[in-house]
């Protein structure tokens, strides 16, 4: 069972959290895209291995639909952050890379959030600690079971 610290601990981490949604949001207008746009050039640019991203890969770091990734792709196409080339060994593949503009964006605005980060660690430290003194139930053993 939780007790009053777990639950300060919980609530002081969703605060914080949503703190930093709302700065994070704020950064990215501040350089003159949208949140969503952020997103996607991050996941781009932190994408594991390569420098480009599948639109069904940029989906599933997105949370959102297939569709509404193609759309927001679209858009930062339109607007000069993203280029779309076909895959070099798997011509059905289309890669999603940044342009130099949208990294550039993305380097300022992610120096902000590691400095916010920073500043979170202690709470995300006494999040995780929070679950720590959650009495769980005993494991049963197959074996037992009638």
């Amino acid at each position: 069972m939780l007790g009053k610290p777990q639950y300060v601990a919980l609530s002081e981490f969703r605060f914080r959290l949503a703190q930093f949604l709302h700065f994070s949001e704020a950064a990215a207008r501040a350089e003159g895209i949208t949140p969503a746009q952020y997103l996607l050039l991050l996941h781009v640019q932190g994408f594991p291995g390569r420098a480009w991203a599948t639109v069904g890969e940029l989906a599933g770091r997105l949370q959102a639909s297939h569709q509404g990734t193609a759309a927001l792709v679209q858009r930062c196409e339109r607007n000069g952050l993203v280029v779309k080339r076909r895959g070099r060994s798997d011509a059905r593949c289309v890669e999603i890379r940044l342009t130099p503009r949208a990294r550039s964006l993305v380097r300022r605005i992610a120096r902000c959030h590691a400095q916010a980060l920073a500043q979170m660690d202690v709470v995300f430290r006494a999040a995780s600690s929070a679950g720590d003194s959650v009495t769980r139930p005993p494991r049963r053993n197959a074996r037992n079971l009638d």
